[in-house]
């Protein structure tokens, strides 16, 4: 029996094999490899990952697929198929703290919490290979004064080399979706770029800049900081978020007490 792609598991089934062999090759998935791959679907990628003769652990949502990826790679034991919500996975206890790689055509509709989850395993993930909706990749890469430029591009790249590979037409999906896609390719840093005290208080600052990103930061981060403290850590309160560049955020954040990771 066919499967009907659902919408409230933002299901975009990628059929192109041109597409599929391109991105295979962008991975170049070695034996030695752990790969962690969200969302197999209907096993377009699982199944090139596999033929690499790399470990591969895959996490999907819908049971329907589930049963059905544990019938296709039954004979495989270097397969393992987690029937589990990305969002609330424990990648660390899944791969038993070794280092991995992350590959997935991330449901658009929960692409940006899922990115901010899987940030948390940083030290651990060797790095990571995504379709996404092709403006969530330009927010991603984008630099301070862009339109775009907001948290998503200010905690990714604090983790993360960005490199944005090559977009992918709707046709190459079935369902086809309403927005092109983009193929990203993100690299974990092996320090942060800049001291921010914790990883805490930089997100508490980036959060409250931009939750009202149209205001200036003497008003949008009025209840973290005084003018004058502010200025002390080098930041003109008049200002807007999408003005400060990476060090300006960590600058901030050290202003703050300190809270524990």
């Amino acid at each position: 029996m066919k499967h009907v792609a659902r919408k409230r598991f933002g299901q975009n089934f990628l059929h192109d094999q041109q597409v599929i062999d391109r991105i295979i090759a962008s991975i170049a998935p070695q034996p030695e490899d752990l790969l962690l791959e969200i969302g197999p679907g209907q096993a377009a990628l699982t199944q090139p990952l596999i033929a690499s003769g790399a470990e591969l652990h895959v996490l999907e949502i819908d049971r329907d697929l589930v049963a059905q990826l544990e019938k296709k790679f039954a004979h495989i034991d270097r397969i393992t198929i987690h029937s589990c919500d990305a969002l609330k996975a424990n990648f660390a206890e899944m791969t038993g703290n070794r280092p991995f790689r992350l590959i997935g055509n991330l449901p658009y509709n929960i692409s940006t919490p899922l990115i901010f989850h899987l940030l948390r395993w940083h030290e651990l993930v060797i790095d990571m290979h995504f379709m996404l909706q092709k403006e969530v990749v330009k927010r991603m890469a984008s630099d301070p004064g862009s339109k775009v430029y907001g948290r998503l591009s200010v905690m990714t790249q604090f983790r993360c080399k960005v490199t944005p590979l090559f977009d992918v037409q709707p046709g190459s999906f079935s369902p086809a979706p309403r927005v092109s896609s983009s193929i990203v390719r993100l690299q974990p840093l092996s320090s942060p770029p800049f001291d921010v005290g914790s990883d805490k208080n930089l997100e508490q600052v980036v959060a409250a800049a931009f939750s009202q990103r149209r205001k200036t930061l003497r008003n949008s981060l009025g209840n973290l900081f005084s003018t004058e403290q502010m200025v002390a850590a080098g930041i003109d309160p008049g200002q807007r978020a999408e003005q400060l560049d990476l060090s300006q955020f960590a600058a901030l954040a050290r202003a703050l007490p300190y809270n524990a990771d």
